[in-house]
C-alpha cells in the first residue's frame, strides 16, 4: 500500500455497549452456559495457581452456592486469585485472556478458556455480576469487582479472602431465577463437569457432582471394563438404558478417547436418535455432536473428549477441520468394532441390539461393507411369517429370497403363502436392497414378487401354447378393459386364475395425476417418470390362466366341443375373479363385487336349469379327463 494509502487510514469505531450485549446475550444458544464458563474459569485458575506455585500445597475446591430467596448464584474457586492490574487487563478486558497466553508460554493443555469472552456470559443471566478475589501472589490483598450489563464496572478494595481465590456473584434476572434452585445447578453441573479434573460441589454437598469414575482414563482389569463402562453409560445416558458400551480410543490421526454406547431406544429407518456429547479439555463443549456420528448410527449414544478439536468463539460447536474429520472416522470405526466385539463377547446383549434395531441395523449394514458382513446373517427381515434372518429367508424359499415389492401383497404373496413360502416385505425400510446385496454375497436367487422377472419365476408357461382361437375366447370370456390374459401354469393347481396389477402402470397413473406435481418433489417426480417412460399404461394387470387348473381345462372342453354352458362357466371364473380381486384390494369394491355377487347366481341358475323337463346335474357339464390324451 502507498503511502498516501497510509495516511488515509483511520481506526474503526466500537459501540461498546452495543458489543458487550451481543457477546453476553446472543453469543450462546443457552443462558446454562453461563455456568459452564464460569466454572471453566474457576478451574483454569486452579491450573495457573499449580503452574506458578509448583511447591505450594492448596485444595482444590470449586463450590457452586443458589439463593433462591436473593436470587444469586456463586461460584466460588480457591484458585490463583486476581490483582487489581489483572482485573483490569483480563477481567474488564474484552477478548484478551491470561488462560490463552499461559497455555501459549507453558503448552499446558490442561488450560480451558482460549478467547477471553466466557466472562462476559454472566451478563446473559444476571442484572449484576460482582466478584471477589485475593490473589495467592498478594494474600494480604482483597479486591471487588462490580457491574451492571458489562460496560461500566467498577473495582474497590475490600478485606482479603480467608485464602487465594475468586468468588463469582451473579444477581440474576427474574428469567433467570430457577438457576438459583441448587436441585437445577446439581443436574446442570453434573453433565457439564462430569469430565472436569476439579472436584465441583453444589451448595454443602460433601460429595463432588462429577464423582463419576471415568472408565478410559482407569487402568482397570480386562475383567471389570465392560461393568465399568456399562455404568458410565447408564450414569450419562439420560434418555435410553444403553444395551452395550465399547470404548473410543484414541488413533494415529485423533487424540479423542471416550465411550460409545447403543441405546434402549426404538428406531425405524429415518429416526435419528443419535447422542454425542463432546469435552474440550474436560468440559462440555457440543452438547449434540451428533453429525460426528455416522448418519446411519440413529441408536447409538456417547461422550468423547479431545484437546485436538477447534472450538467456535461460543465454544457450543466444532470446527470442521481435519481434527474433526479424523474424529468422524475413528467414531466410525468404534461403532464396528463394538459391535463385532459385542457379538462375540456379549451375545445376549447382541440377540438384544438385534430385536431392538434390526429394522434400522439393515440400513446401517449398506453403508459400510465391514458392518454388512457382521449382520449379513444375523440381523432379523420382517417377512410374512414374522422376522427372519436372511439365511432363514433363503433356506424356507428352497435356495431363493423371496420379497414383495408392494405394500398390498397381493395374489403373488397369496400363492406362495399356499406353498409356506415366507415373503420379505419389500416396502420395509432398507429391506429390499439389503435382501439384494445378500443374494449377491452368498450367490443366491432373489425372486421380487410383482416384478417381470418375478412372475416368470411364479407363473410359468403352458406346457403347450393355446390356439389364438381359443386365447382369444377366454380374453374376451374373462378378461376386462385394462387386462392383459396371460396363460400360465402355477401352484396350487386348484386355484384357476389370479389377477396381478401391473406395478410400472400403477406408478405411472399415480405420478401422472394432476396432484403429483403438488405432492411429489420435482427431483423425485422427474426419475419416477423416466422409469415409467417403457410402459404406456395401457396394461393395468395381467390374468394369468392357470393351464394346470381341473376347471380350466374342463372349461376349454366344453369350448371345444361346443357346449352350451362353456360360456356360463367363463362368466361364473370371471365373477370368482372379481370376487378374488375385491378381497386383495378395496379398490375393485362396489358396484364390480355387487355385479360379480349377481353373476354368480345367475351362472348357478342358468347351469341348474331344467333342460327338457329334466334336472341337470352340473358335474355332467363337463365329463371328467378319463385318462386320456391331453386335448390340448
Amino acid at each position: 500500500m502507498s503511502e498516501e494509502g497510509h495516511e488515509n487510514l483511520r481506526t474503526t469505531e466500537v459501540d461498546l455497549g452495543g458489543l458487550v450485549s451481543v457477546l453476553a446475550t446472543h453469543l450462546y444458544s443457552t443462558p446454562l452456559v453461563a455456568l459452564r464458563e464460569l466454572v471453566q474459569n474457576a478451574h483454569d485458575s486452579h491450573t495457573r495457581r499449580r503452574l506458578e506455585d509448583p511447591a505450594g500445597a492448596h485444595r482444590a475446591v470449586i463450590r457452586v452456592s443458589g439463593d433462591p430467596v436473593r436470587r444469586t448464584v456463586a461460584i466460588e474457586d480457591t484458585g490463583a486469585g486476581l490483582t487489581e492490574p489483572e482485573i483490569h487487563a483480563y477481567l474488564a478486558t474484552v477478548g484478551t485472556g491470561y488462560t490463552r497466553l499461559l497455555r501459549d508460554l507453558t503448552g499446558n493443555e490442561d488450560l480451558i478458556g482460549a478467547f477471553g469472552l466466557g466472562f462476559l456470559s454472566a451478563f446473559s443471566v444476571a442484572d449484576e455480576v460482582t466478584v471477589t478475589t485475593t490473589s495467592h501472589r498478594a494474600p494480604e490483598l482483597g479486591h471487588r469487582y462490580r457491574s451492571r450489563g458489562g460496560e461500566q464496572y467498577s473495582v474497590d478494595p475490600v478485606a482479603p479472602r480467608p485464602r487465594p481465590g475468586t468468588v463469582v456473584e451473579l444477581a440474576l434476572k427474574p428469567e433467570h431465577a430457577h438457576l438459583a434452585d441448587e436441585e437445577v445447578l446439581r443436574d446442570v453441573l453434573a453433565r457439564y463437569c462430569v469430565l472436569l479434573g476439579v472436584p465441583v460441589h453444589v451448595g454443602d454437598d460433601e460429595h463432588p457432582v462429577n464423582a463419576v469414575p471415568v472408565p478410559w482414563r482407569e487402568d482397570l482389569p480386562a475383567g471389570e471394563q465392560h461393568a465399568a463402562r456399562m455404568a458410565f453409560a447408564t450414569a450419562f445416558g439420560r434418555r435410553f438404558e444403553p444395551l452395550t458400551a465399547f470404548p473410543v480410543e484414541p488413533t494415529e490421526r485423533t487424540d479423542a478417547a471416550g465411550l460409545l454406547w447403543v441405546q434402549d431406544g426404538g428406531t425405524y429407518g429415518s429416526s435419528d436418535n443419535r447422542d454425542l456429547a463432546v469435552y474440550l479439555r474436560g468440559m462440555l463443549l457440543a452438547e449434540d455432536a451428533r453429525d460426528l456420528l455416522p448418519s446411519w448410527a440413529g441408536f447409538i449414544g456417547g461422550v468423547v473428549e479431545s484437546n485436538r478439536l477447534t472450538p467456535t468463539a461460543s465454544r457450543e460447536d466444532l470446527q470442521r477441520d481435519e481434527h474433526y474429520r479424523a474424529l468422524q472416522q475413528t467414531l466410525a470405526d468404534a461403532i464396528v468394532n463394538g459391535l463385532y466385539e459385542t457379538a462375540r463377547l456379549h451375545p445376549a446383549a447382541w440377540r438384544r441390539i438385534l430385536a431392538r434395531h434390526g429394522q434400522e441395523l439393515l440400513g446401517a449394514a449398506l453403508c459400510d461393507d465391514r458392518l454388512f458382513t457382521l449382520l449379513a446373517d444375523d440381523v432379523p427381515v420382517p417377512t410374512s411369517q414374522g422376522d427372519l434372518t436372511a439365511g432363514a429367508l433363503r433356506a424356507a424359499g428352497g435356495g431363493a429370497v423371496h420379497v414383495a415389492l408392494g405394500s398390498g401383497g397381493g395374489f403373488e404373496e397369496m400363492l406362495y403363502r399356499a406353498m409356506r413360502v415366507p415373503i420379505a416385505r419389500g416396502d420395509r425400510y432398507a429391506v429390499l436392497p439389503f435382501l439384494r446385496r445378500y443374494a449377491q454375497l452368498r450367490d443366491c436367487r432373489i425372486v421380487e414378487l410383482g416384478s417381470e422377472s418375478g412372475n416368470r419365476e411364479l407363473f410359468r408357461d403352458p406346457q403347450t401354447p393355446l390356439p389364438p382361437e381359443e386365447a382369444g375366447w377366454l380374453a374376451a370370456a374373462l378378461a376386462d378393459e385394462g387386462e392383459q390374459l396371460v396363460p400360465a401354469r402355477f401352484d396350487p393347481p386348484g386355484l384357476p386364475l389370479v389377477l396381478v396389477p401391473d406395478r410400472e402402470a400403477e406408478l405411472k397413473a399415480r405420478i401422472e395425476d394432476d396432484q403429483a406435481d403438488a405432492r411429489i418433489p420435482s427431483a423425485a417426480l422427474r426419475l419416477a417418470r423416466a422409469f415409467t417412460a417403457r410402459t404406456d399404461g395401457s396394461v393395468r394387470a395381467r390374468l394369468y390362466l392357470n393351464t394346470d387348473a381341473p376347471a380350466v381345462r374342463d372349461l376349454l372342453r366344453a369350448y371345444r366341443a361346443g357346449h352350451t354352458g362353456a360360456a356360463t362357466a367363463a362368466g361364473l371364473l370371471r365373477s370368482v375373479k372379481v370376487i378374488m380381486a375385491a378381497a386383495a384390494s378395496d379398490a375393485r369394491a362396489g358396484d364390480d363385487l355387487t355385479a360379480a355377487l349377481a353373476g354368480i347366481g345367475t351362472a348357478v341358475a342358468a347351469l341348474t336349469a331344467p333342460a327338457d323337463g329334466m334336472s341337470v346335474d352340473v358335474g355332467t357339464l363337463f365329463p371328467q379327463d378319463d385318462g386320456g390324451e391331453d386335448e390340448r
